[in-house]
């Protein structure tokens, strides 16, 4: 890396929509330099009246609005407009006009993602397709492998999980951190963040856990429900589930989970209905309205275990989970599309919540960073980022123990991987260079921690 490392990164944003805008509102609050291209006034109104980003009127697709927005001096573009093709022409003419721009495009449609033995990744040169409707359909089944646990975000491959837990009666409210191994008998966890109201806190050995805290922990695979047991959880294992909804996620979901669970899909649609009956296996295939009580009392949804509400309507799915909640349903899964909503639908009960979008944003995350970021994720929205990275050999990183390397307040070092061995380091242990890190930053401290992963430049 040379001195271009010092440089604020540069990125050319095609679609003012959710994902886009708020990709451009947290770069821009870490001073990245970015540009936003959309056709719609409105939306660029929205943009320029929140966000200090410079923005063009225009479509994305067209060369001479790429030249204009500086794609021969950008480091990014990303894609994210609602049409696969704009996102796929605007990639292609960013390969001719910039060679070595990283490109990233949202594309839905699977007949575009693989042609023949290609994908449209080889063939037109793309460094990242991004699925939402894949990405929520993975965290649904790792909500339904964990169903007590609020988020759940993998690492390592998957082999080292952070999971979101909200703490009920349990042994270890009241108790400071430091104090967890002996009440856990000896299994190996770190307590990576509490969120307590709305305020949330990386705590240090002396913090205490409190009853209804949100609390998020790493730990490998195979030891998430033995801790989720050590920390109160007597949740049951899903046996059945109830999909409200039937479109693209709806389905994918329940073709992906009807060999293994009891199936019950809900569409509002007579001929969408009478696609997916013939299309599923297993799955049960019903036709009504997900809000309709008596519909949901008929299918007993008081002994589902968990009920997931996926329709293209935010307001339709936070009823419905709800009114299945009120009738007796164990657990609700709720997708939900604009990132403003969240809290509001936390503060009323809805604790699992599922985002086509927030699943795109942490897609696209690792590319927004500086050192060699493998993944990144936010937790809460935008309050925490959980980076893995590797070490570069001239990192400042390097040669240091834990408890040296003066972590800005608010960043933990959750785990080191080195030479395919995962260890939940202590502060004595030493950084080296190469080794895989899952580091936990607060959004203030995202860009000092960018900083600590690049090469020292005096050692190039």
């Amino acid at each position: 890396m040379n001195q271009q490392s010092e440089m604020s990164l540069k990125v050319i944003i095609i679609g003012a929509g959710e994902v886009g805008y708020h990709i451009a509102r947290r770069l821009s609050a870490e001073a990245k330099d970015v540009v936003i291209i959309d056709r719609d006034p409105k939306a660029l109104k929205r943009i320029i009246e929140s966000i200090d980003v410079q923005i063009i009127e225009g479509s994305g697709s067209v060369p001479g609005i790429l030249q204009s927005a500086g794609i021969d001096e950008a480091d990014v573009l990303l894609a994210v407009t609602d049409s696969d093709e704009i996102n796929i022409i605007a990639c292609t003419f960013a390969s001719a006009l910039a060679p070595d721009i990283v490109k990233l495009a949202r594309i839905r449609n699977d007949e575009y993602v693989n042609v023949g033995e290609h994908s449209v990744k080889t063939l037109l040169n793309i460094d990242k397709t991004i699925n939402p409707d894949v990405e929520v359909v993975k965290a649904i089944e790792q909500a339904v492998t964990v169903p007590q646990a609020s988020e759940i975000i993998d690492f390592s491959g998957g082999r080292v999980k952070l999971v979101g837990y909200r703490i009920g009666e349990s042994s270890v409210v009241g108790r400071k951190l430091i104090h967890l191994p002996e009440l856990m008998q000896g299994l190996s966890v770190i307590i990576a963040a509490i969120v307590r109201g709305e305020k949330l806190i990386i705590p240090s050995g002396e913090d205490v856990i409190e009853q209804d805290d949100l609390v998020y922990f790493v730990c490998m695979e195979d030891r998430v429900h033995d801790i989720m047991a050590s920390l109160g959880s007597k949740a049951e294992p899903v046996k059945s589930l109830l999909i409200i909804g039937g479109g693209d996620i709806g389905f994918r979901l329940a073709q992906r989970l009807e060999r293994s669970y009891h199936v019950r899909l809900v569409e509002n649609d007579a001929d969408r209905c009478q696609w997916l009956a013939q299309s599923l296996n297993r799955a049960i295939v019903l036709h009504g309205d997900g809000r309709d009580q008596d519909l949901l009392q008929e299918e007993n949804v008081k002994d589902m275990d968990m009920v997931v509400s996926l329709t293209g309507d935010e307001e339709t799915n936070i009823l419905t989970s709800l009114l299945a909640k009120s009738l007796g349903a164990k657990r609700a899964v709720t997708r939900i599309n604009k990132f403003a909503y969240f809290p509001l639908v936390r503060a009323i009960g809805i604790e699992n919540i599922v985002s086509p979008r927030q699943s795109a944003v942490n897609s696209i995350l690792q590319y927004m960073r500086k050192g060699m970021v493998i993944s990144a994720a936010s937790i809460r929205g935008d309050e925490a980022e959980a980076l893995e990275a590797i070490v570069p050999e001239h990192s400042d990183l390097v040669g240091k123990a834990i408890k040296d390397l003066k972590l800005p307040k608010g960043a933990l070092i959750l785990t080191i991987q080195r030479a395919g061995e995962i260890v939940f380091p202590s502060g004595d242990a030493v950084i080296e260079p190469g080794d895989r890190i899952v580091i936990l930053s607060t959004r203030k401290t995202i860009s000092r921690i960018e900083k600590r992963l690049e090469v020292k430049l005096e050692s190039v």
